[in-house]
């Protein structure tokens, strides 16, 4: 009773967030499209810092116009790779690291089994990285009904993600890895989908597609999974075409063995500004393979559910996180990586990293000109809704043309296609800039 009465109140809520944000979108275009306000002209005499502002937004602004029309070409010439078949399936070691998972790693372990791969040649081995729950009973257990397929191991204590990982890949005699995070479960083909791509030699790692687990516990798991459609879907089929996929996910990657034991020293002793790097595994070692001069590429028919926060703090706290290694590694990629890449993924990067970074003095010189503007513009702040709100209808279109129509239906696509851009906006605009001056920490936070 108590179950159906919570599944009621979340109907009812989505509902009522439907409504609201159909109608205030509608009144936002509307009266922002009505009335565009004009920059006013003494600004610039009392301010001249406004000058230069104004012309880094719209050199910036004309640039990424150019990178958007390019990346909706290469969008559209993506095409992930056939799934390995039968015997043609490379040696497999799957690597589920797990720290205070609970119930949910036995569920990732199972996942993995029951995946569709060869026999023989398929090996999991899952880490217990010291957790103080009951963690290992469910690893322990499942490694006991799966014995000729599972091996455990247990640290007596914490050692990190990377330290977990190492032990897996020192336990690995495959060709090929494949990481899987304990609060993940793999679609039934995503083992045959990830290592698809592995037919190419010049191919060091492959991401896998990151949907949400838990998108019906509540709005944010809902939010995430536009963001996630949006940054992991679509920005990483861009970034396959030309072989340069920024960050395989530690949900769901396969890296080629070759190509981890040429990186793996760096790998485990790599530092920032003097401290370990304890965050941020994945993107390190996709930069450190990429610099090593293998390709990195996106399959999106290799499908993995993770869970996600479902409250605000812990949202916050997660892309904290990301963000302090998005500043390490982007530093890394840009000094050291990008420079060795093929001439023509280096044009592409160079052009499209100067973009992707370039937003952020962009949003960040130009707020205190924003509040300069509307404190002698009563209707700028409609005019900026109105433009959120456009690029919330193209949230919306891509959500809707990568969807069924029962995913779209029980998903809610639409409606939160709407809100997230609002969302991030409004209640995640201070992350970058703290993540920034705070990029030397190494707090997990979420653990």
């Amino acid at each position: 009773m108590k179950a159906r009465a919570s599944v009621l109140f979340l109907r009812v809520w989505d509902a009522l967030l439907c409504g609201v944000a159909l109608s205030g979108l509608a009144f936002i275009l509307v009266s922002g499209v009505a009335q565009t306000p004009a920059l006013p002209s003494d600004l610039f005499f009392r301010h001249y810092w406004a000058h230069h502002i104004v012309r880094l937004g719209f050199f910036w602004a004309a640039l990424a116009l150019f990178i958007l029309i390019v990346k909706i070409l290469f969008w559209l010439l993506y095409r992930p790779a056939p799934p390995a078949a039968g015997l043609e399936a490379p040696t497999l070691t799957v690597i589920i690291p797990a720290y205070n998972e609970g119930a949910m790693v036995r569920k990732s372990i199972d996942s993995v089994a029951a995946a569709d791969y060869p026999a023989g040649r398929l090996k999991i081995v899952v880490v217990d990285d010291g957790s103080k729950d009951d963690t290992w009973e469910y690893v322990s257990a499942a490694a006991k009904e799966r014995p000729d397929l599972i091996v455990p191991v247990r640290f007596p204590r914490n050692s990190g993600k990377r330290a977990a990982l190492a032990e897996g890949f020192s336990r690995a005699d495959s060709e090929v890895v494949v990481t899987v995070d304990s609060d993940s479960a793999v679609d039934k083909d995503a083992l045959l989908a990830i290592v698809g791509p592995m037919r190419d030699p010049k191919i060091g790692a492959v991401a896998g597609k990151v949907a949400v687990y838990n998108i019906h516990e509540g709005t944010i798991p809902r939010l995430l999974h536009v963001s996630y459609l949006l940054s992991f879907d679509f920005m990483r089929a861009i970034e396959s075409v030309y072989g340069t996929v920024y960050c395989c996910p530690g949900a769901l990657t396969a890296l080629r063995m070759e190509a981890v034991r040429k990186v793996l020293p760096r790998w485990l002793g790599q530092k920032f500004l003097g401290l370990p790097c304890a965050i941020g595994e994945d993107r390190a070692m996709t930069n450190m393979i990429l610099a090593a001069g293998y390709d990195a590429v996106y399959q999106k028919s290799a499908v993995v559910r993770t869970v996600v926060p479902t409250t605000y703090s812990k949202l916050c706290r997660m892309f904290i996180r990301w963000n302090r290694s998005y500043v390490r590694e982007e530093f890394v990629y840009m000094s050291a990586v990008v420079w060795r890449r093929p001439l023509g993924p280096l044009a592409v990067s160079l052009a499209e990293r100067l973009v992707a970074n370039g937003r952020y003095p962009v949003q960040y010189l130009g707020l205190p000109l924003f509040l300069f503007w509307a404190e002698q513009k009563a209707d700028v702040l409609r005019w900026l809704l109105a433009s959120i709100s456009l690029i919330s209808l193209a949230y919306v279109l891509y959500c809707l043309s990568q969807e069924s129509a029962l995913d779209r239906k029980k998903n809610e696509s639409f409606a939160f296609g709407l809100f997230y851009p609002f969302y991030a906006a409004f209640a995640l605009f201070w992350i970058f800039p703290y993540a920034l001056v705070t990029a030397r920490k190494g707090s997990w936070m979420t653990r």
